[in-house]
């Protein structure tokens, strides 16, 4: 019996293999349509429109930068990238991820792993980035949270920690193609 299929065709012709991805199999622009169209907290945000992962991602990659405003170009791509796997297997709730296992977090792993080498990054982030990008990335929710899921602060708060940074930061979900360009637009900066 041949074994199951682990890939899945992008819109470039690119056939990324889930288990053992390639870094030459990864395309900004697949990654950017993909992530568009994936909705953050399940779909469950007010708005005509999904926030998309990538719009999460352009947001992430802004509070890195006010938290940190000597980041290099080449960082705040990483934190611009840092759920890029979701491109692929979609945006999991944490709890959903916790039940799943180690499994999917390694799988994530890898998939992240390719995707840096692509775009000349290391695989495994230096551990002060990776701090200032969780950082980002709770605060992020938080915003999240407050302003298009109904979450009073309260819980916020408990589920993610106290949020001081970026509290003027108003959050409007955009159409895909929107959050699409957006997020190319950036990665086009961040990569001159």
């Amino acid at each position: 019996m041949p074994a199951p299929r682990a890939w899945q065709r992008m819109l470039s012709g690119r056939r990324l293999n889930l288990l053992d991805p390639s870094p030459l199999d990864v395309e900004i622009e697949d990654i950017a349509q993909g992530l568009s169209r994936v909705a953050r907290w399940n779909g469950q945000t007010s708005g005509d429109w999904a926030f998309s992962v990538a719009q999460h991602s352009l947001l992430v990659e802004e509070l890195v930068r006010r938290l940190k405003p000597d980041t290099p170009s080449k960082w705040l791509l990483a934190a611009l990238l840092h759920d890029a796997p979701e491109y692929v297997v979609g945006d999991m709730i944490t709890p959903f991820k916790s039940a799943i296992g180690p499994d999917y977090k390694a799988l994530e792993n890898r998939l992240l792993a390719a995707i840096h080498l692509r775009f000349a990054l290391p695989p495994v982030m230096p551990r002060e980035l990776a701090r200032a990008i969780k950082q980002a990335d709770r605060t992020a929710a938080y915003l999240e949270a407050t302003q298009l899921a109904g979450f009073s602060p309260s819980e916020a708060k408990r589920l993610f920690g106290k949020q001081v940074e970026g509290e003027e930061i108003r959050l409007t979900p955009v159409q895909p193609d929107q959050a699409r360009n957006a997020f190319l637009a950036r990665f086009a900066e961040l990569s001159e």
